[in-house]
Protein backbone atom coordinates (compact mmCIF):
# COMPACT_ATOMS: atom_id res chain seq x y z
CA UNK A 1 0.00 0.00 0.00
CA UNK A 2 2.90 2.33 1.02
CA UNK A 3 4.95 1.74 -2.60
CA UNK A 4 1.18 2.48 -4.61
CA UNK A 5 0.91 5.72 -2.68
CA UNK A 6 4.34 6.36 -3.18
CA UNK A 7 4.34 5.75 -7.15
CA UNK A 8 0.96 7.33 -7.24
CA UNK A 9 2.41 10.39 -5.89
CA UNK A 10 5.32 10.57 -8.63
CA UNK A 11 2.92 9.49 -11.47
CA UNK A 12 0.78 12.63 -9.94
CA UNK A 13 3.56 15.41 -9.77
CA UNK A 14 4.36 14.49 -13.62
CA UNK A 15 0.87 14.88 -14.23
CA UNK A 16 0.91 18.49 -12.93
CA UNK A 17 4.24 19.52 -14.29
CA UNK A 18 3.02 17.71 -17.55
CA UNK A 19 0.69 21.01 -18.79
CA UNK A 20 3.90 23.40 -17.65
CA UNK A 21 6.43 21.90 -19.15
CA UNK A 22 4.29 21.72 -22.73
CA UNK A 23 3.28 25.60 -22.24
CA UNK A 24 7.15 26.59 -22.68
CA UNK A 25 6.79 25.01 -25.97
CA UNK A 26 5.62 27.54 -28.55
CA UNK A 27 2.78 27.35 -29.60
CA UNK A 28 2.25 24.25 -27.34
CA UNK A 29 2.83 22.20 -30.32
CA UNK A 30 3.94 18.99 -27.67
CA UNK A 31 1.13 17.65 -26.40
CA UNK A 32 0.63 17.01 -22.41
CA UNK A 33 -0.10 13.17 -23.64
CA UNK A 34 3.72 12.63 -24.92
CA UNK A 35 5.23 14.36 -21.99
CA UNK A 36 3.78 11.59 -19.47
CA UNK A 37 4.27 9.02 -21.87
CA UNK A 38 8.23 9.72 -22.32
CA UNK A 39 8.45 10.92 -18.93
CA UNK A 40 7.06 6.83 -17.53
CA UNK A 41 9.51 5.92 -19.43
CA UNK A 42 12.75 7.09 -18.28
CA UNK A 43 11.42 7.24 -14.85
CA UNK A 44 10.08 3.35 -15.24
CA UNK A 45 13.64 2.52 -15.46
CA UNK A 46 14.49 3.13 -11.83
CA UNK A 47 11.09 2.67 -10.42
CA UNK A 48 8.51 -0.78 -10.35
CA UNK A 49 5.45 1.19 -11.92
CA UNK A 50 4.43 -1.56 -14.21
CA UNK A 51 4.34 -4.01 -12.26
CA UNK A 52 2.35 -2.29 -8.95
CA UNK A 53 -0.96 -3.94 -8.99
CA UNK A 54 -2.81 -1.07 -7.20
CA UNK A 55 -1.32 1.58 -10.60
CA UNK A 56 -2.42 -1.10 -12.91
CA UNK A 57 -5.66 -1.12 -11.59
CA UNK A 58 -5.74 2.84 -11.68
CA UNK A 59 -4.43 2.24 -15.19
CA UNK A 60 -6.68 0.15 -15.97
CA UNK A 61 -9.36 2.73 -15.19
CA UNK A 62 -7.84 5.31 -17.12
CA UNK A 63 -8.59 3.86 -19.86
CA UNK A 64 -11.62 3.22 -19.56
CA UNK A 65 -12.78 7.09 -18.89
CA UNK A 66 -10.52 7.85 -22.08
CA UNK A 67 -12.36 5.46 -24.31
CA UNK A 68 -15.66 6.65 -22.17
CA UNK A 69 -15.80 10.04 -23.15
CA UNK A 70 -14.28 9.08 -26.73
CA UNK A 71 -17.53 7.20 -27.14
CA UNK A 72 -19.45 10.19 -25.73
CA UNK A 73 -18.04 12.79 -27.93
CA UNK A 74 -19.60 10.46 -30.99
CA UNK A 75 -23.35 11.68 -31.73
CA UNK A 76 -24.58 9.42 -34.42
CA UNK A 77 -27.37 11.85 -35.89
CA UNK A 78 -24.85 14.39 -36.57
CA UNK A 79 -22.43 11.70 -38.65
CA UNK A 80 -23.15 12.27 -42.47
CA UNK A 81 -24.21 8.72 -43.49
CA UNK A 82 -22.35 8.69 -46.94
CA UNK A 83 -19.12 9.97 -45.20
CA UNK A 84 -19.41 7.17 -42.16
CA UNK A 85 -19.85 4.55 -45.15
CA UNK A 86 -16.61 5.95 -47.13
CA UNK A 87 -15.36 6.16 -44.03
CA UNK A 88 -15.78 2.47 -42.97
CA UNK A 89 -14.98 1.39 -46.63
CA UNK A 90 -11.72 2.77 -46.34
CA UNK A 91 -11.04 1.41 -42.96
CA UNK A 92 -11.94 -2.10 -44.39
CA UNK A 93 -9.68 -1.18 -47.24
CA UNK A 94 -6.60 -0.72 -44.69
CA UNK A 95 -7.40 -3.71 -42.64
CA UNK A 96 -6.90 -5.53 -46.24
CA UNK A 97 -3.84 -3.83 -47.46
CA UNK A 98 -2.12 -4.25 -43.88
CA UNK A 99 -3.71 -7.87 -43.50
CA UNK A 100 -1.83 -9.15 -46.85
CA UNK A 101 1.10 -7.45 -46.19
CA UNK A 102 1.78 -9.52 -42.95
CA UNK A 103 0.97 -12.42 -45.10
CA UNK A 104 3.20 -11.85 -47.94
CA UNK A 105 6.03 -10.02 -46.00
CA UNK A 106 7.87 -12.40 -43.73
CA UNK A 107 7.60 -10.73 -40.15
CA UNK A 108 9.89 -12.78 -38.17
CA UNK A 109 8.93 -10.91 -35.05
CA UNK A 110 5.44 -10.94 -35.90
CA UNK A 111 3.63 -14.79 -36.03
CA UNK A 112 -0.08 -16.27 -35.95
CA UNK A 113 -2.03 -14.12 -33.18
CA UNK A 114 1.11 -11.51 -33.53
CA UNK A 115 1.04 -10.33 -36.99
CA UNK A 116 -3.06 -10.04 -37.11
CA UNK A 117 -2.31 -8.07 -33.65
CA UNK A 118 0.27 -6.02 -36.00
CA UNK A 119 -1.94 -5.60 -39.31
CA UNK A 120 -4.79 -4.27 -36.58
CA UNK A 121 -2.28 -1.76 -35.20
CA UNK A 122 -1.73 -0.49 -38.58
CA UNK A 123 -5.34 0.67 -38.47
CA UNK A 124 -5.73 2.31 -35.48
CA UNK A 125 -6.45 6.20 -35.24
CA UNK A 126 -6.05 7.91 -31.39
CA UNK A 127 -9.48 8.78 -31.64
CA UNK A 128 -9.27 9.22 -27.89
CA UNK A 129 -6.69 11.59 -27.68
CA UNK A 130 -7.84 13.31 -30.98
CA UNK A 131 -10.95 14.35 -29.34
CA UNK A 132 -9.58 16.58 -26.61
CA UNK A 133 -7.21 18.29 -29.14
CA UNK A 134 -10.56 19.29 -31.75
CA UNK A 135 -12.09 20.74 -28.93
CA UNK A 136 -8.94 22.37 -27.37
CA UNK A 137 -8.17 23.83 -30.85
CA UNK A 138 -11.47 24.73 -31.77
CA UNK A 139 -11.65 22.52 -35.17
CA UNK A 140 -15.27 21.57 -34.54
CA UNK A 141 -17.49 23.19 -36.71
CA UNK A 142 -14.57 22.69 -39.93
CA UNK A 143 -14.55 20.51 -42.62
CA UNK A 144 -11.07 18.66 -40.95
CA UNK A 145 -13.15 18.03 -37.85
CA UNK A 146 -16.00 16.79 -38.99
CA UNK A 147 -13.65 14.33 -41.19
CA UNK A 148 -11.48 13.82 -38.21
CA UNK A 149 -14.35 12.78 -35.84
CA UNK A 150 -16.16 10.10 -38.45
CA UNK A 151 -12.60 8.63 -39.45
CA UNK A 152 -11.04 9.10 -36.00
CA UNK A 153 -14.47 7.11 -34.30
CA UNK A 154 -13.98 4.43 -36.84
CA UNK A 155 -10.61 4.28 -36.69
CA UNK A 156 -11.29 2.96 -32.59
CA UNK A 157 -14.33 1.58 -33.06
CA UNK A 158 -13.92 -1.07 -35.70
CA UNK A 159 -10.35 -2.51 -34.49
CA UNK A 160 -11.94 -3.27 -31.32
CA UNK A 161 -14.16 -5.35 -33.05
CA UNK A 162 -11.81 -7.10 -35.13
CA UNK A 163 -9.68 -7.42 -31.89
CA UNK A 164 -12.33 -9.18 -29.81
CA UNK A 165 -12.29 -11.40 -33.30
CA UNK A 166 -9.14 -11.92 -34.62
CA UNK A 167 -7.47 -12.41 -31.18
CA UNK A 168 -10.15 -14.00 -29.39
CA UNK A 169 -8.93 -17.65 -28.21
CA UNK A 170 -13.11 -18.73 -29.10
CA UNK A 171 -14.41 -19.62 -32.22
CA UNK A 172 -15.60 -17.06 -34.82
CA UNK A 173 -19.58 -18.11 -34.30
CA UNK A 174 -19.22 -18.15 -30.18
CA UNK A 175 -17.32 -14.91 -30.49
CA UNK A 176 -19.97 -13.66 -32.76
CA UNK A 177 -22.69 -14.53 -30.45
CA UNK A 178 -21.26 -13.20 -27.38
CA UNK A 179 -20.22 -10.19 -29.16
CA UNK A 180 -24.09 -9.60 -30.14
CA UNK A 181 -25.58 -10.59 -26.57
CA UNK A 182 -23.37 -7.99 -25.17
CA UNK A 183 -24.46 -5.52 -28.00
CA UNK A 184 -27.94 -6.64 -26.87
CA UNK A 185 -27.11 -5.94 -23.08
CA UNK A 186 -26.26 -2.12 -23.99
CA UNK A 187 -29.26 -1.40 -26.23
CA UNK A 188 -31.14 -2.51 -23.94
CA UNK A 189 -29.35 -0.59 -21.19
CA UNK A 190 -30.05 2.44 -23.45
CA UNK A 191 -33.44 2.01 -24.47
CA UNK A 192 -34.60 0.79 -21.22
CA UNK A 193 -36.00 4.48 -19.90
CA UNK A 194 -37.76 4.86 -23.50
CA UNK A 195 -39.41 1.41 -22.83
CA UNK A 196 -40.23 2.39 -19.02
CA UNK A 197 -41.53 6.13 -20.26
CA UNK A 198 -42.46 7.42 -16.44
CA UNK A 199 -38.95 5.88 -15.06
CA UNK A 200 -37.15 7.06 -18.01
CA UNK A 201 -38.31 10.83 -17.71
CA UNK A 202 -37.20 10.48 -13.96
CA UNK A 203 -33.75 8.57 -15.05
CA UNK A 204 -33.13 11.45 -17.62
CA UNK A 205 -34.27 14.04 -15.19
CA UNK A 206 -32.02 12.46 -12.80
CA UNK A 207 -28.89 12.00 -14.76
CA UNK A 208 -29.17 16.11 -16.08
CA UNK A 209 -30.31 17.71 -12.53
CA UNK A 210 -28.62 15.21 -10.05
CA UNK A 211 -25.05 16.42 -11.42
CA UNK A 212 -25.72 19.42 -9.59
CA UNK A 213 -26.25 18.20 -5.74
CA UNK A 214 -23.32 17.94 -3.68
CA UNK A 215 -23.55 14.12 -3.90
CA UNK A 216 -22.42 14.05 -7.47
CA UNK A 217 -25.08 11.27 -8.47
CA UNK A 218 -24.96 11.56 -11.64
CA UNK A 219 -21.24 11.00 -12.06
CA UNK A 220 -21.66 8.04 -9.81
CA UNK A 221 -24.80 6.64 -12.37
CA UNK A 222 -21.91 6.91 -15.25
CA UNK A 223 -19.11 5.31 -12.81
CA UNK A 224 -21.69 2.54 -12.29
CA UNK A 225 -22.03 1.84 -15.97
CA UNK A 226 -18.56 2.28 -17.27
CA UNK A 227 -17.14 -0.11 -14.34
CA UNK A 228 -20.22 -2.65 -15.03
CA UNK A 229 -20.10 -2.81 -18.81
CA UNK A 230 -16.02 -3.12 -18.66
CA UNK A 231 -16.52 -5.74 -16.12
CA UNK A 232 -19.20 -8.14 -18.50
CA UNK A 233 -16.97 -7.48 -21.40
CA UNK A 234 -13.78 -8.83 -19.39
CA UNK A 235 -16.10 -11.67 -18.31
CA UNK A 236 -17.34 -12.87 -21.75
CA UNK A 237 -13.44 -12.42 -23.44
CA UNK A 238 -13.87 -9.06 -24.46
CA UNK A 239 -10.79 -6.29 -24.20
CA UNK A 240 -11.64 -3.38 -21.60
CA UNK A 241 -11.59 -0.92 -24.20
CA UNK A 242 -15.08 -2.58 -25.97
CA UNK A 243 -16.65 -2.40 -22.65
CA UNK A 244 -15.41 1.12 -22.09
CA UNK A 245 -16.65 2.82 -25.70
CA UNK A 246 -19.88 0.82 -25.14
CA UNK A 247 -20.32 2.55 -22.30
CA UNK A 248 -19.76 6.07 -23.95
CA UNK A 249 -22.29 5.16 -26.73
CA UNK A 250 -24.66 3.90 -24.06
CA UNK A 251 -24.34 6.98 -22.21
CA UNK A 252 -24.64 9.05 -25.36
CA UNK A 253 -28.04 7.03 -26.10
CA UNK A 254 -29.55 7.95 -22.32
CA UNK A 255 -28.31 11.67 -22.84
CA UNK A 256 -28.85 12.19 -26.97
CA UNK A 257 -28.78 16.41 -26.34
CA UNK A 258 -25.74 15.74 -23.89
CA UNK A 259 -25.19 17.88 -20.16
CA UNK A 260 -22.32 20.00 -19.84
CA UNK A 261 -22.07 20.09 -16.47
CA UNK A 262 -22.00 15.98 -16.63
CA UNK A 263 -20.04 16.50 -19.07
CA UNK A 264 -17.37 18.98 -17.39
CA UNK A 265 -17.60 16.96 -14.06
CA UNK A 266 -16.26 13.73 -15.99
CA UNK A 267 -13.94 15.75 -17.79
CA UNK A 268 -12.66 16.58 -14.52
CA UNK A 269 -12.18 12.82 -12.48
CA UNK A 270 -10.67 11.48 -16.16
CA UNK A 271 -8.13 14.28 -17.22
CA UNK A 272 -7.81 15.35 -13.82
CA UNK A 273 -6.69 11.90 -12.57
CA UNK A 274 -7.38 8.51 -14.54
CA UNK A 275 -6.07 9.35 -18.00
CA UNK A 276 -2.60 10.64 -16.85
CA UNK A 277 -2.28 7.92 -14.91
CA UNK A 278 -2.70 5.74 -17.91
CA UNK A 279 -0.37 7.38 -20.04
CA UNK A 280 2.16 7.66 -17.51
CA UNK A 281 1.54 3.74 -16.47
CA UNK A 282 1.78 2.74 -20.06
CA UNK A 283 4.86 4.60 -20.91
CA UNK A 284 6.59 3.25 -17.37
CA UNK A 285 6.28 -0.03 -19.61
CA UNK A 286 8.20 0.64 -22.25
CA UNK A 287 11.73 -0.38 -22.51
CA UNK A 288 13.93 2.09 -24.21
CA UNK A 289 16.90 -0.04 -24.78
CA UNK A 290 14.83 -2.68 -26.24
CA UNK A 291 13.60 0.33 -28.72
CA UNK A 292 16.95 1.73 -29.24
CA UNK A 293 17.71 -1.46 -30.12
CA UNK A 294 15.21 -1.96 -32.88
CA UNK A 295 15.16 1.35 -34.89
CA UNK A 296 13.90 -0.70 -38.04
CA UNK A 297 10.74 -1.75 -36.13
CA UNK A 298 10.23 2.04 -34.76
CA UNK A 299 10.70 4.13 -38.11
CA UNK A 300 8.81 0.85 -40.13
CA UNK A 301 5.67 1.02 -37.97
CA UNK A 302 5.55 4.98 -38.53
CA UNK A 303 5.82 4.69 -42.48
CA UNK A 304 3.47 1.98 -42.39
CA UNK A 305 1.07 3.58 -40.33
CA UNK A 306 1.29 6.63 -42.65
CA UNK A 307 1.02 4.27 -45.86
CA UNK A 308 -1.69 2.33 -44.64
CA UNK A 309 -3.74 4.47 -42.59
CA UNK A 310 -2.82 7.56 -43.98
CA UNK A 311 -2.58 7.31 -47.67
CA UNK A 312 -6.29 5.41 -47.59
CA UNK A 313 -7.42 8.22 -45.97
CA UNK A 314 -6.57 10.79 -48.02
CA UNK A 315 -7.38 8.38 -51.25
CA UNK A 316 -11.15 8.21 -49.48
CA UNK A 317 -11.27 11.88 -49.45
CA UNK A 318 -10.66 12.60 -52.76
CA UNK A 319 -12.68 10.10 -54.24
CA UNK A 320 -15.83 10.87 -51.76
CA UNK A 321 -18.06 13.44 -53.27
CA UNK A 322 -18.46 14.94 -49.79
CA UNK A 323 -14.97 15.90 -48.86
CA UNK A 324 -13.99 15.88 -52.91
CA UNK A 325 -13.84 19.27 -52.77
CA UNK A 326 -11.79 20.49 -49.60
CA UNK A 327 -8.30 21.75 -50.12
CA UNK A 328 -4.93 19.75 -50.44
CA UNK A 329 -4.20 21.83 -47.01
CA UNK A 330 -7.75 20.13 -45.61
CA UNK A 331 -7.15 16.85 -47.03
CA UNK A 332 -3.46 16.65 -45.89
CA UNK A 333 -4.17 17.37 -42.55
CA UNK A 334 -7.52 15.35 -41.76
CA UNK A 335 -4.96 12.40 -43.19
CA UNK A 336 -2.62 13.13 -40.67
CA UNK A 337 -4.64 13.34 -37.95
CA UNK A 338 -6.33 9.94 -38.46
CA UNK A 339 -2.71 8.61 -38.59
CA UNK A 340 -2.37 9.26 -34.46
CA UNK A 341 -2.28 6.05 -32.61
CA UNK A 342 -1.63 5.31 -28.97
CA UNK A 343 -4.10 4.23 -26.64
CA UNK A 344 -5.33 0.79 -29.17
CA UNK A 345 -1.95 0.51 -29.65
CA UNK A 346 -0.92 0.61 -26.06
CA UNK A 347 -4.15 -1.76 -25.25
CA UNK A 348 -3.74 -4.11 -28.60
CA UNK A 349 -0.05 -4.77 -27.24
CA UNK A 350 -0.97 -5.45 -23.92
CA UNK A 351 -3.79 -8.29 -25.05
CA UNK A 352 -0.97 -9.82 -27.67
CA UNK A 353 1.23 -9.57 -25.17
CA UNK A 354 -0.63 -11.60 -22.40
CA UNK A 355 -1.69 -14.01 -25.11
CA UNK A 356 1.80 -14.76 -25.68
CA UNK A 357 1.93 -14.05 -29.67
CA UNK A 358 3.80 -10.46 -28.86
CA UNK A 359 7.43 -10.42 -27.04
CA UNK A 360 7.48 -7.45 -24.14
CA UNK A 361 10.37 -5.69 -26.12
CA UNK A 362 8.50 -5.43 -29.34
CA UNK A 363 5.47 -4.34 -27.35
CA UNK A 364 7.36 -1.34 -26.33
CA UNK A 365 8.64 -0.55 -29.82
CA UNK A 366 4.70 -0.32 -30.90
CA UNK A 367 3.85 1.92 -28.07
CA UNK A 368 6.98 4.31 -28.49
CA UNK A 369 6.09 4.53 -32.22
CA UNK A 370 2.48 5.72 -30.98
CA UNK A 371 3.69 8.04 -28.66
CA UNK A 372 5.66 9.47 -31.59
CA UNK A 373 3.06 10.10 -34.18
CA UNK A 374 0.84 12.23 -31.25
CA UNK A 375 4.09 14.11 -31.62
CA UNK A 376 4.85 14.77 -34.61
CA UNK A 377 0.96 14.88 -36.65
CA UNK A 378 0.98 18.69 -34.13
CA UNK A 379 4.24 19.38 -35.84
CA UNK A 380 3.78 18.19 -39.33
CA UNK A 381 0.37 20.53 -39.04
CA UNK A 382 2.08 23.17 -38.38
CA UNK A 383 5.12 23.12 -40.89
CA UNK A 384 2.07 22.79 -43.61
CA UNK A 385 0.59 25.84 -42.37
CA UNK A 386 3.60 27.95 -43.09
CA UNK A 387 4.29 26.18 -45.94
CA UNK A 388 0.93 26.89 -47.71
CA UNK A 389 1.48 30.41 -46.64
CA UNK A 390 3.59 31.04 -49.63
CA UNK A 391 1.65 28.89 -51.88
CA UNK A 392 4.19 26.33 -53.55
CA UNK A 393 1.74 25.11 -56.29
CA UNK A 394 1.49 28.78 -57.65
CA UNK A 395 4.93 29.22 -56.91
CA UNK A 396 5.52 26.31 -59.55
CA UNK A 397 2.75 26.82 -62.28
CA UNK A 398 4.86 30.78 -62.31
CA UNK A 399 8.40 29.77 -62.89
CA UNK A 400 6.88 27.02 -65.28
CA UNK A 401 5.50 30.00 -67.82
CA UNK A 402 8.75 31.69 -67.91
CA UNK A 403 8.05 34.30 -65.03
CA UNK A 404 11.61 35.90 -63.39
CA UNK A 405 12.60 33.60 -60.52
CA UNK A 406 13.64 36.76 -58.16
CA UNK A 407 9.85 38.13 -58.78
CA UNK A 408 8.42 34.91 -57.89
CA UNK A 409 10.02 34.70 -54.78
CA UNK A 410 10.10 38.50 -53.63
CA UNK A 411 6.08 37.79 -53.87
CA UNK A 412 5.42 34.68 -52.24
CA UNK A 413 8.18 35.73 -49.38
CA UNK A 414 5.58 39.20 -48.74
CA UNK A 415 2.72 36.42 -49.12
CA UNK A 416 4.39 34.38 -45.90
CA UNK A 417 5.57 37.72 -43.66
CA UNK A 418 1.61 38.58 -44.43
CA UNK A 419 0.46 35.24 -42.86
CA UNK A 420 2.97 35.12 -40.23
CA UNK A 421 2.15 38.91 -38.69
CA UNK A 422 -1.58 37.76 -38.71
CA UNK A 423 -0.46 34.99 -36.83
CA UNK A 424 1.39 36.94 -34.29
CA UNK A 425 -1.04 39.53 -33.63
CA UNK A 426 -3.44 36.61 -33.08
CA UNK A 427 -1.08 34.77 -31.03
CA UNK A 428 -0.09 37.99 -28.86
CA UNK A 429 -4.38 38.24 -28.76
CA UNK A 430 -4.58 35.30 -27.34
CA UNK A 431 -1.63 35.78 -24.55
CA UNK A 432 0.76 33.61 -26.93
CA UNK A 433 -1.79 30.23 -26.90
CA UNK A 434 -2.58 30.32 -30.08
CA UNK A 435 -0.93 27.56 -32.61
CA UNK A 436 -0.63 26.87 -36.40
CA UNK A 437 -2.68 24.56 -36.20
CA UNK A 438 -5.43 27.30 -33.85
CA UNK A 439 -4.66 29.80 -37.07
CA UNK A 440 -5.93 27.15 -39.14
CA UNK A 441 -9.03 26.33 -37.76
CA UNK A 442 -9.58 29.79 -37.73
CA UNK A 443 -8.76 30.46 -41.23
CA UNK A 444 -11.14 27.41 -42.41
CA UNK A 445 -13.73 29.14 -40.38
CA UNK A 446 -13.24 32.56 -42.08
CA UNK A 447 -13.47 31.04 -45.48
CA UNK A 448 -16.70 28.88 -44.51
CA UNK A 449 -18.42 32.37 -43.40
CA UNK A 450 -17.18 34.03 -46.74
CA UNK A 451 -18.22 31.27 -48.58
CA UNK A 452 -21.91 31.58 -47.37
CA UNK A 453 -22.12 34.76 -47.77
CA UNK A 454 -21.22 34.97 -51.32
CA UNK A 455 -23.57 32.45 -51.58
CA UNK A 456 -26.43 34.45 -49.75
CA UNK A 457 -25.27 37.56 -51.83
CA UNK A 458 -25.45 35.65 -55.30
CA UNK A 459 -28.31 34.36 -54.37
CA UNK A 460 -30.17 37.71 -53.13
CA UNK A 461 -28.79 38.89 -56.87
CA UNK A 462 -30.23 36.24 -58.86
CA UNK A 463 -33.42 36.89 -57.31
CA UNK A 464 -33.19 40.54 -57.61
CA UNK A 465 -32.37 40.02 -61.13
CA UNK A 466 -35.21 37.38 -61.78
CA UNK A 467 -38.64 39.77 -63.43
CA UNK A 468 -40.89 36.53 -62.11
CA UNK A 469 -39.58 37.63 -58.89
CA UNK A 470 -40.89 39.99 -56.62
CA UNK A 471 -41.48 40.69 -52.95
CA UNK A 472 -45.26 39.72 -52.78
CA UNK A 473 -43.20 35.88 -53.49
CA UNK A 474 -41.47 36.22 -50.65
Amino acid sequence: MTQTLLLLTVALAVAVAAPLVASVVPGRSVPETVILVFAGAVLGRYLPFSTNEGLDLLSELGMAFLFLMAGFEIVPSEMNPAMTRHAALSWCASLAIALVFTLVVPLRRFVGLGAYAFAILLTTTAYGTLAPIMRERNLAGTKVGEVVTVYGALGEVLPIIAMAFLLSTRAPLRTTVALVLYVGVCVGIASFPRRAQRLGRRLQAFLRTAGAATSESSVRAVSLLLVFLVFLAGAWGFDAALGAFAAGFTLRALLPEGDESLEARLRGISSGFFVPVFFFVSGASIDLTAVFAAPGLLVGFIALLVLVRGVVVAASLRLSPETRGMSWQETFSAATYCTMALPLVVAITNVAVDRGAMRPSDASVLVTAGAITVLVVPLITSLVRRTSAVHPVDAVHELASHESLREVLHEHRAELRAEQDRLHELRHEAHNRLSSVDYLALEQRREMRRDRHDAHRHTSKDKTNDPAHSPRDE
